[in-house]
């Protein structure tokens, strides 16, 4: 058997950090396994899906690395949906409902009034010729619903163990809705029996579609897949992340300088037992998962804790690896060396590389004090040894030390009052411009 997975995005929106946990799994486990991930877009809802953001989220995939081995769109296999529900029909297990979203309503109101829960009763099953026929005058168009065994559906989960659904508590899915369209369980299912998919690894928020699914996959005579369903992400204050809050899109951490491996990092490890590290190869990442690493318990995403991996992973990044990247911002290989492990973004690099060779404006305490230390700067090349030297040359002249010493000239030199060690920096400036800055110039 291969193991085949799938993801499942509809483009109806932006891919969040919650949708691309669940496909980056599945592409872990497809990858450990050697098996095969399916990209397939879930287009069926024809008003809301749009061509754009199907492109995104190609784009955001192949930015994180998520490269499928096949994709399929489910707006081209209409026609196997259709033979799905003639199946159906035959069998007696799909049926036509007439009410209407609010007759719907309020029939669910009632029940919970009588402290019910809130199933469909299955009038649909019970229609006259002449109700039928009154309905069709009305002008109604019939939805239609998939009719449950009302039995338990047990399955091992590969997260949550052994998982039991009764079906008795769960209403008949609309399979049709009146307008013809096709809603999200039966292409579903159509499609992981024809694309063999093994396994499926999702939020736990669909265990009671699982149910469903199991016994619609049995009554069109396939073999379920195996289930995972993992914990859901919360944010930082305990509540629920909303798909449409844009800073946790993907694009969004995209355009904000976030690296595609230090989300990749992140979101693998988030809700199991292992701890958060940066890890660039995403081939390393799939040699350790394992569903029994991972918990029940929801998974707090924290934006803090994404950018510190963020940190943490370009403190490790060599030039080599990111040198494209940096020749466009014009930052060279000993400038990076330099600046990395004082940087949360790559691009801001670039502005130590405008501290480096661009002009500053420092605020400026003591002017006397700094143009003592601009006659004692040594001259070019500067080494590793140069800061040392020429501070204890200005030290031994003034008196002045610690961080009254230091502070001035690194504000002075830099702009700045955090930074990169300055004997490291310190050549990189050079004699001419750190003179020129002690003394009082923008330069």
């Amino acid at each position: 058997m291969t193991v085949t997975v799938r993801f499942a995005p509809s483009p109806t929106g932006k891919l969040h950090v919650g949708n691309v946990r669940a496909a980056l799994w599945n592409w872990l486990f497809a990858r450990q396994s050697g098996g095969k991930f399916i990209l397939r877009i879930d287009d069926t809802d024809r008003e809301r899906s749009t061509k754009a953001y199907e492109d995104l989220i190609r784009t955001d995939l192949a930015w994180l690395g998520l490269f499928d081995d096949d994709s399929v769109r489910q707006s081209a296999r209409f026609d196997q949906y259709d033979a799905a529900v003639e199946k159906l029909k035959s069998l007696g297990l799909l049926y036509a409902c007439y009410e209407t979203s609010e007759e719907l309503d309020r029939k669910r109101k009632l029940q919970r009034a009588r402290s019910l829960p809130p199933v469909y009763d299955r009038a649909g099953l019970a229609y006259s010729q002449d109700q039928i026929e009154q309905f069709e005058a009305e002008g109604r168009k019939p939805h239609w619903r998939f009719k449950l065994s009302h039995k338990p559906i047990e399955w091992n989960d590969l997260i949550r163990g052994h998982t039991v659904v009764d079906t008795v508590s769960v209403s008949d899915p609309v399979l049709i809705r009146e307008d013809g369209q096709y809603l999200y369980t039966l292409p579903s299912c159509v499609d992981d029996m024809e694309l063999k998919i093994t396994h499926v690894i999702r939020g736990e928020d669909h265990v009671t579609n699982t149910a469903v699914q199991i016994e619609l996959i049995r009554a069109l005579k396939g073999e379920p897949p195996a289930f995972a369903h993992h914990s859901l992400l919360i944010g930082a204050d305990g509540h629920g992340l909303s798909k449409r809050f844009g800073a946790l899109s993907i694009e969004a951490m995209r355009d904000d300088g976030l690296e595609a491996a230090a989300i990749t990092s992140h979101l693998a490890k988030l809700g199991t037992s292992d701890p958060v590290v940066p890890e660039s190869d995403l081939d390393r990442l799939a040699e350790g998962f394992d569903f029994a690493k991972m918990g029940r318990a929801p998974a707090r995403f924290d934006m803090a804790e994404l950018e510190a991996i963020n940190a943490r992973l370009l403190h490790e990044t060599d030039y080599e690896s990111v040198s494209d990247r940096l020749d466009a911002l014009g930052v060279s290989k000993p400038l990076w060396d330099v600046v990395r492990g004082n940087i949360l973004r790559l691009d801001e690099a670039a502005e130590w590389r405008d501290v480096v060779e661009g002009e500053i404006n420092p605020d400026i305490e003591d002017a006397a004090f700094l143009k003592q230390a601009a006659e004692l700067v040594p001259d070019d090349p500067l080494t590793g040894e140069s800061w040392a030297q020429f501070t204890s040359a200005l030290k031994e002249k003034t008196g002045v030390k610690g961080k009254n010493l230091f502070m001035p000239l690194r504000i002075a030199l830099t702009g700045r009052a955090r930074g990169p060690e300055m004997a490291l920096l310190f050549p990189l400036i050079g004699s001419v411009k750190a003179r020129s800055r002690l003394a009082g110039d923008k330069s």
